[in-house]
C-alpha cells in the first residue's frame, strides 16, 4: 500500500506502528447542522481507505470524532431553546442516517468533545505544567507556539505565509501572534461552559482531537497514530495546531501519515454556506439512491476538487447501471471466487493512493469483456459464479454493487406506483393461469406505457424501470 503524504508532499509506503494493523483518526462534522457534500466526501474517502486496508489484509482501527460543543452550537441553542444535548443527539444521528445511505462503515471510536472532558484537562494542565500552555487574565488558556521548534512543519503555511496568520485569533495578552486558544472561558452568563482548575469555560477546537487520539489509541515512543486524515482546509490551522501541541505534550509526534482529501465545488465554487451554495446529503438524497451517490462521489481521486453537477451524476448512473445489468445477467446463481487476476488488478489499483480511476476502468473492463463471453456461452455456468463473486469484491472494495440487481432497476418508483404495478403483475399470472392470454398481453403493454419492463423467470415474474 503506497499513500501520499500530505507533510512530506510525496507517496510513500504504508508501513504501520504495528504489522499488520493500521490505525485512522479522521476529523468529523461539528453537530450544529445537516451533513453536506463536503463531509461525505471526507467520510467516503476514507472508508475507501479504511476498505482497502482492509482488503490488502490489515486490522484496521477507525476513530472518528463528534464536536459537540462550539461557538455554532451554542448559538442554535439559544435561537431553539433546546438543550444542548437535544441539538448534537439530533444532528449526530442524521449525520449517521446519511453515511449510512452513502454505504459508509460507521467508525470503530466516536468520541465526543464532552465526553473527552477529563483527557482534554490533563493534556492542557500537563502543557501549563511545562510552561508550554498559559492563562491569560479572562481565564484562557493558549498554548505557546514558540516553545516549539517543529511548529509549521504540517503545513508548511505558518512561517512563509503570512496572509496565514490572519486566520489565527487575535488576543492582545497572547504571548505571541500565531498562539491559539486550548481552552476558552465563559463570556457570559448564556454561555455553556464546564468547571476546570484553570477557569469555567469550554476546550478549544483544536485540543480535543488531540486528547480523543491520546485517550483511545495506544501508539509507541515515534506516534499516537498512524494516519490522521481529513479535509484540505484543515490542515491550517487546525492540524497544525493538534500536531504542535500533542508533540509537546506526549515527546513524541502525533501521526506517522497525514491524507487530506479535496473539496466539492458546485458550478465551480468552493461548497461554502457563506456563498449560500452547501448542498446538504439530505436533499441529494431525496432525489437520488444513495448508492448512486456514493457511485458518483468516489469517482474522482479523493485529493482532487470534486465539481458536483448532475450531468456528470447521470453519466455516472449509467456505468453503474452496466455492473447491475451484468449482475442480472447472471442472477440467481451462487458466487464462486473473485477472478485472481482481477482482484490483483483492483488491489493494484487503490493500493496505489487509492488509484479510483484505474479501478473504475478495471471494473468496466471485466463488465465488457464478461458480457462478450457470456454472449458466446450463456450456459457457462463457472463463468457465472465467478462473475458474482467478482461484483462482491467490487461491493466489499468501493461498496457498490451489492444490492438485488432487480430491486436496484427499480430504484425511483414510490411505494403507491410500486403496489399498482405489483397488483398489475399479479392479475396478469392469473390471466397466464387461465389461459387469457389477450388479457395477459394488455396488462403487459400497460406496464410498458408506465415505463416498466416485466421478465418471467423460474422464481416468477420480475420488472423494472426502463
Amino acid at each position: 500500500m503506497h499513500i501520499y503524504d500530505s507533510v512530506k508532499k510525496t507517496k510513500l509506503p504504508f508501513d504501520p506502528i504495528v504489522p499488520r494493523k493500521a490505525s485512522i483518526y479522521v476529523c468529523g462534522p461539528t453537530v450544529y447542522d445537516d451533513a453536506h457534500l463536503g463531509h461525505a466526501r471526507s467520510s467516503l474517502s476514507f472508508d475507501l481507505l479504511a476498505r482497502t486496508l482492509k482488503a490488502l489484509g490489515y486490522e484496521v482501527t477507525m476513530g472518528k470524532n463528534f464536536t459537540d460543543i462550539d461557538d455554532k452550537i451554542i448559538k442554535k441553542v439559544q435561537e431553539t431553546g433546546k438543550s444542548l444535548e437535544e441539538i448534537t443527539t439530533h444532528y449526530i444521528k442524521r449525520y449517521k442516517e446519511d453515511m449510512r445511505a452513502l454505504g459508509v462503515s460507521e467508525a470503530d471510536i466516536e468520541p465526543k468533545a464532552t465526553e473527552s472532558l477529563e483527557a482534554i484537562e490533563s493534556m492542557i494542565q500537563g502543557l501549563i505544567d511545562k510552561d508550554i500552555a498559559y492563562v491569560v487574565s479572562s481565564g484562557d488558556v493558549y498554548f505557546d507556539t514558540s516553545k516549539d521548534p517543529k511548529y509549521g512543519t504540517i503545513s508548511h503555511k505558518v512561517t512563509d505565509d503570512e496572509e496565514n496568520q490572519s486566520r489565527v485569533e487575535h488576543n492582545p495578552q497572547k504571548r505571541n501572534p500565531k498562539d491559539f486558544a486550548l481552552w476558552k472561558a465563559c463570556s457570559s452568563q448564556d454561555d455553556i461552559c464546564f468547571e476546570m482548575p484553570f477557569s469555567k469555560g469550554r476546550p478549544g477546537w483544536h485540543i480535543e482531537c488531540s486528547a480523543m487520539i491520546e485517550k483511545h489509541f495506544e501508539g509507541n515512543s515515534e506516534y499516537t497514530i498512524d494516519i490522521h486524515g481529513g479535509g484540505a482546509d484543515l490542515l491550517f490551522p487546525h492540524h497544525e495546531n493538534e500536531a504542535s501541541q500533542s508533540r509537546c505534550a506526549t515527546g513524541h509526534e502525533l501521526a506517522k501519515y497525514w491524507m487530506h482529501n479535496g473539496f466539492v465545488n458546485i458550478d465551480g465554487e468552493k461548497m461554502s454556506k457563506s456563498l449560500g451554495n452547501s448542498f446538504f446529503v439530505k436533499d441529494a438524497l431525496k432525489v437520488y439512491d444513495g448508492e448512486i451517490l456514493r457511485n458518483y462521489l468516489i469517482s474522482v481521486h479523493y485529493r482532487n476538487d470534486f465539481n458536483f453537477n448532475e450531468e456528470d451524476l447521470l453519466q455516472s448512473k449509467k456505468r453503474l447501471d452496466r455492473l447491475y445489468r451484468l449482475k442480472k445477467r447472471v442472477t440467481p446463481t451462487k458466487a464462486s471466487k473473485p477472478n485472481i487476476a482481477f482482484q490483483k488488478d483492483m488491489l493494484r489499483a487503490m493500493g496505489n493512493d487509492l488509484n479510483i480511476s484505474v479501478a473504475l476502468a478495471r471494473v468496466e473492463q471485466m463488465i465488457s469483456e464478461t458480457n462478450d463471453r457470456l454472449d458466446e456461452n450463456p450456459k457457462d455456468k463457472g463463468l457465472k459464479r465467478e462473475t458474482l463473486a467478482n461484483i462482491e469484491f467490487i461491493d466489499k472494495l468501493l461498496g457498490i454493487g451489492g444490492k438485488e440487481p432487480f430491486s436496484y432497476f427499480q430504484i425511483g418508483i414510490d411505494k403507491e406506483t410500486k403496489a399498482k404495478i405489483e397488483a398489475l403483475i399479479e392479475a396478469r399470472d392469473s390471466a397466464k393461469k387461465e389461459k387469457d392470454y389477450a388479457k395477459a398481453d394488455t396488462i403487459r403493454n400497460e406496464l410498458s406505457s408506465m415505463g416498466i419492463a416485466i421478465m418471467d423467470t423460474a422464481n416468477g415474474t420480475v420488472w423494472e424501470k426502463i
